[in-house]
């Protein structure tokens, strides 16, 4: 699963809480709201079968958390700085331009007996579309929705979120099972064609941010670093972000060794796709929950509890599957941990709120960028680490230990975020130009 990252800032919170028809409602937000989850779903889906791919041809479960990984690595080596291209051109344009662009490399990544190492190195060029494109929608989510708006719509996107990739990981492993991992590649490439002409028919074109007063931006290189200068003079953002960072690296890593894991088990690759669908839909049905069930104010107070729910059941999980060793119902056991981590991973919607509510308009795209570039940096880190272990133990026992030492490494990050929850520091220089 790819964990969602931040959205941009909204303005102050409403009192009366908007509804799912007031969102919808508005014109440029179906179709930010249809693409993003379209091309999720395809995203997933290339991802289980690009991972049963390799694995099938090297037996190797590093390589095959390598495959998994290097889509998010992009985002590490060059996340801040492809970001700012959010806040520098008009933002319609570069949705389209890096959904057209996705959508020939895939395509490309379809040819049968392509090479290995080109099918890697078209996948991170893949990679480097994503740090653009998340970021320019996640700025214009904030253009087109105001007060509490904002806020559902970034619930509802989370949640969706989840049900496209559980939708992509069982079709990714049906695909695989019954077709091949080239027809995988072409209906993902598909995804970013329609997405792409969507968006050109239905975003009305904007400026660019830094030149809607009629200024110039400033060199590409000053933009980004007034981007990770603003957060690092926040404590209440770096604790924020450290959170997300450690938290999701633990809790996913273990997806980077999913078609070893399910090999040890004694399952076939339709099970990969199951595997990968247990933490997804588990998200789905707790950020319903939240967003529904639980009041505003008390939601950032469940961040602590449910970070320590999402981790937990990956220790357990782990351990009897080491323990029960390869049969049906230590992969189900599993399955079902896997599930409840899900349910505990819906604290990323208060600390989605507490993010977007701590930068200013004028940042957000850079903003955005540093924290989904760790996010997705850790996620390729996480899964080359569990590939790299379990080279040398049952992937089973990897699991486990990331669900251990997950709940240690985190303790830091969090004692910061409950210590900064009153501070207001975030809006460091919010008057500063972007260019500064």
């Amino acid at each position: 699963m790819t964990a969602a990252a931040p959205d941009g800032p909204a303005d102050g919170a409403a009192v009366r809480q908007a509804t799912f028809r007031e969102v919808f409602a508005v014109g440029e937000f179906r179709p930010l709201f249809g693409t993003y989850l379209l091309s999720a779903a395809g995203d997933e889906l290339a991802r289980v079968a690009l991972t049963v791919l390799v694995y099938d041809r090297t037996s190797s479960p590093l390589l095959a958390a390598l495959t998994f990984a290097i889509s998010h690595l992009p985002w590490l080596l060059g996340g801040p700085l492809l970001s700012a291209f959010a806040d520098r051109l008009p933002r319609h344009r570069v949705l389209i331009a890096t959904d057209a662009a996705r959508a020939v490399l895939v395509a490309l990544m379809a040819i049968p007996g392509m090479p290995l190492p080109v099918l890697l190195g078209l996948l991170f060029v893949v990679g480097l579309c994503a740090p653009p494109f998340e970021s320019a929608r996640s700025a214009l989510m904030a253009d087109v929705l105001d007060g509490d708006r904002y806020a559902v719509a970034t619930s509802l996107t989370g949640i969706t979120l989840q049900l496209a990739q559980v939708a992509g990981f069982l079709a990714g492993g049906a695909l695989v099972a019954v077709l091949n991992p080239s027809a995988a590649l072409l209906v993902d490439s598909a995804t970013f064609v329609v997405s792409a002409v969507w968006l050109w028919a239905r975003l009305r074109p904007r400026p660019a941010p830094v030149t809607e007063g009629g200024g110039e931006p400033g060199s590409l290189w000053r933009d980004t670093a007034a981007g990770l200068r603003f957060i690092r003079r926040s404590p209440r953002l770096l604790a924020i972000v450290a959170v997300l960072w450690v938290t999701t690296g633990f809790v996913y890593a273990s997806e980077g060794i999913a078609a070893p894991l399910v090999d040890s088990l004694g399952q076939g690759a339709t099970a990969v796709g199951v595997l990968l669908a247990a933490n997804p839909l588990g998200v789905t049905i707790g950020g319903l929950v939240i967003a529904r069930l639980v009041a505003p104010a008390r939601r950032e107070r469940l961040v602590v509890p449910l970070v320590l729910v999402s981790l937990a059941p990956v220790l357990v999980g782990g351990l009897v599957a080491a323990v029960a060793g390869p049969g049906a119902v230590p992969f189900w056991v599993l399955v079902g941990m896997l599930f409840l981590s899900g349910l505990g991973a819906a604290w990323t919607i208060p600390l989605n709120v507490a993010f977007v509510q701590a930068v200013p308009s004028a940042y957000r795209g850079r903003a955005f960028g540093v924290a989904a570039s760790g996010l997705a940096g850790v996620q390729g880190l996480g899964a080359l680490a569990a590939g790299l272990a379990a080279e040398g133990l049952s992937p089973a026992v990897v699991v486990a230990l990331s669900g251990a030492v997950g709940m240690i490494a985190v303790a830091p990050a969090l004692s910061a975020y409950r210590r900064t929850r009153n501070r207001a520091d975030a809006v460091v220089e919010a008057e500063e130009a972007p260019g500064a």
